[in-house]
């Protein structure tokens, strides 16, 4: 299939790369230090299981991309609408798209802007960009797609490149308890450059992330979805299931780069507010991680 992965970055490159290993042709639209080392090297694609240099091309926008099969989504939350745009008068109809982001309303939107039908996809990865061109896996890879009419074939395509994926019938469900996960970790994680595993440890945060939880629980039930009553305790073992995670919002304070708080923390705080439903614990997550981004930005101000 000729597959174009829009948002070159851990998550797009992970996905695209075993697109790629497994025979497909697959182009990746991303930042230029990305696009030069793939272009000239390939996509070095490392996992828990082989390290391997993929022959692929890259481009940094879209303007030379032929019609394609399938598109994966993997820009980040703020750049929704202007991945839709540009791929406004890119898709035949037959072309699905998938969307592979954080938050729950990405789907909508991106179909908003490409009056195109969207396939929500929930991700369940651990990865990073180590280096231009360069993604590492730590762990897990599975994914959960919204039904549609091309789900099915999706799946079939998908879990023939060595992707486990499952196909959810409630995927507001799915999307809402992904959502939670990070409201619970991401902030932390990224506040503190600390990763999943010795974050419980420190006395006081089990309670902070039980809170967040629990006001986003009720957001997502007053919102008309489904939470199982057991995710607080899914979301208590995870740092024990991925001690060495950092979360991507981690990852986008590192690298000086807009973090996507405001569509995680930063939207159960506006539904709450709309539902009438107070979330302080989300609010002081959200405000922190806006401090520290802010903290960052002075800083190279006054270098």
């Amino acid at each position: 299939m000729q597959v174009a992965v829009v948002g070159a970055g851990a998550v797009g490159c992970y996905y695209g790369g075993l697109l790629l290993k497994a025979g497909h042709d697959v182009t990746f639209i991303g930042r230029p230090p990305h696009v030069d080392a793939i272009n000239t090297h390939g996509l070095l694609l490392d996992t828990t299981s082989f390290r391997e240099y993929l022959p692929a091309r890259a481009a940094t926008d879209t303007t030379t991309l032929a019609s394609p099969d399938l598109v994966l989504v993997c820009v980040k939350s703020a750049d929704t609408e202007l991945a839709g745009r540009s791929l406004a008068g890119r898709l035949r109809p037959e072309t699905s798209v998938l969307s592979l982001q954080n938050g729950v309303d990405n789907a909508p939107r991106l179909s908003a802007v490409t009056g195109h039908a969207v396939i929500p996809v929930v991700v369940y990865v651990g990865s990073e960009m180590a280096g231009p061109g360069h993604v590492r896996h730590h762990g897990g890879g599975d994914l959960a797609i919204g039904p549609s009419a091309a789900s099915a074939a999706l799946a079939e395509m998908l879990q023939a490149a060595g992707i486990g994926i499952t196909i959810a019938d409630d995927i507001d469900r799915t999307l809402w308890s992904k959502l939670i996960i990070n409201c619970a970790f991401n902030a932390l994680s990224a506040v503190a450059s600390i990763s999943y595993g010795p974050m419980l440890d420190v006395a006081g945060t089990r309670d902070v992330v039980t809170s967040a939880v629990q006001e986003a629980i009720s957001v997502a039930r007053a919102c008309g979805v489904s939470i199982p009553d057991d995710l607080l305790e899914h979301i208590l073992n995870i740092p024990t299931m991925m001690p060495n995670q950092m979360s991507s919002t981690a990852q986008d304070l590192a690298r000086g780069k807009p973090s996507e708080i405001d569509f995680l923390n930063g939207h159960v705080v506006r539904k709450g507010a709309e539902l009438g439903i107070v979330t302080p614990t989300n609010q002081a997550l959200q405000v922190m991680v806006k401090l520290a981004e802010r903290g960052k930005e002075i800083s190279r101000q006054r270098q």
